[in-house]
């Protein structure tokens, strides 16, 4: 009787699996790969195959399942970290959008919220030493503020955040809606966020510009994003929409998406239609409170009592599941403009912080202009971030 035949053969090569160090932390309500620079290919060039490889992209199905990516826009982002050489800053940071349906890298824009983890993630790494950059508050606390310079928007943000032992100390009691649990409170400042890709606040000159019959209005600040108000789109109730409602709304995500590259052309931004970036700006429905609403967690706000302004934010195409940031940045600043769409729907349009209801709760965020001019000095938020893992990440 023949042996069976043999379906391997014992002189088979066997590939090593290539890896590189990486460590992965949540930032607010995104999470992402952090690298080193150090541990990068010197060759820009060749860091594409790495983060795709590592996020699982492109993924037909868009789940990311063979790699580190979550299949959404908020969970397929990289940073990559370095000791800066800029003026008035330590840590540089790259933010790096990865596509998930395809292989496209978009470094246009800043992510505000992994911005909270830089610093947490610079010190752990060594790459900034807490005795340099701490000092006790006034409570007591052991506070550290490491100086960040974005290389995206070429702008400072200043992170502040407890430390213990000479390291962050990032357990607490402060919650932020979209994340389980608590955690530190870390305090963002955004320095001098205006015209973080276009040089100006108001990048089309306008404070409402019309685009297909639309009202809108641009704002350059942390980054540029478009605002437009519901009432306009014919939505009578913004509380109420959650994402998976938006998501089953094709024609009018087209709608938003084609508001959104006229806007970027604009603004500027882009020569036409085809180079518009995927991920900058946002385009976000700004509508005033109107009621109690039940966000993604089950928990009920009080709109009328405690929300200064209601949006629902789109990222990428995709309806986003609280709000970016950035696009928080600047719907705080378009806020105090009088003439804008976002300070015709806002409840207090005069108050230095407001407070923002998104699809997972709320948002407060404070834009703080030099006095009796339209310079925007800074923009404040508070964020949390955890370490989740640090080791070796492996990409083919």
């Amino acid at each position: 009787m023949n042996s069976a035949k043999r379906l391997f053969s014992s002189t088979a090569r066997h590939l090593k699996q290539k890896g590189i160090p990486a460590s992965y932390y949540r930032g607010g309500t995104s999470r992402a790969l952090i690298f080193n620079k150090k541990d990068l290919p010197a060759n820009k060039d060749d860091w594409k195959p790495i983060f795709i490889g590592a996020m699982g992209s492109p993924d037909p199905n868009g789940r990311q399942l063979n790699g580190m990516g979550g299949g959404i826009s908020s969970l397929s982002k990289i940073c990559v970290v370095n000791a800066s050489n800029h003026e008035d800053a330590q840590v540089d940071f790259t933010f790096v959008q990865v596509g998930i349906k395809n292989t496209g890298l978009d470094c246009a824009g800043n992510c505000g919220n992994m911005t909270s983890a830089i610093g947490p993630y610079a010190m752990y790494s060594g790459i900034v030493d807490a005795s340099t950059s701490s000092s006790p508050n006034p409570k007591g606390e052991d506070l550290a503020t490491v100086k960040l310079y974005n290389t995206n928007t070429q702008k400072h943000i200043h992170a502040t955040f407890p430390i213990s032992n000479g390291e962050p100390d990032l357990s607490g009691s402060f919650a932020i809606d979209g994340v389980s649990g608590t955690a530190a409170k870390i305090q963002l400042d955004f320095i001098d966020p205006a015209g973080s890709k276009t040089g100006t606040l108001l990048p089309t000159g306008n404070k409402i510009d019309l685009i297909n019959g639309i009202r809108t209005s641009c704002i350059d600040a942390g980054n540029p994003c478009v605002f437009v108000s519901a009432s306009d789109l014919n939505i009578t109730d913004l509380s109420h929409l959650r994402p998976d409602d938006l998501q089953s709304q094709p024609e009018l995500l087209e709608k938003l998406e084609s508001i959104r590259r006229q806007a970027t052309i604009r603004m500027g931004m882009a020569h036409s239609d085809t180079d518009v970036p995927p991920s900058i700006p946002k385009i976000c429905i700004v509508d005033t409170p109107t009621g109690s609403y039940r966000d993604l967690s089950g928990q009920i706000h009080q709109d009328k009592e405690g929300v200064d302004v209601t949006v629902r934010a789109i990222s990428t195409q995709q309806p986003h599941k609280a709000l970016p940031i950035t696009a928080g940045l600047a719907l705080s600043a378009a806020a105090r403009l009088e003439g804008t769409v976002v300070h015709g729907v806002v409840r207090e349009p005069a108050r230095e912080e407001i407070t923002i209801g998104h699809p997972s709760g709320t948002l407060v965020v404070g834009a703080k202009y030099e006095e009796g001019s339209r310079r925007l000095e800074r923009v404040t938020v508070y964020r949390t971030a955890r370490r989740l893992m640090e080791g070796v990440v492996y990409w083919d």
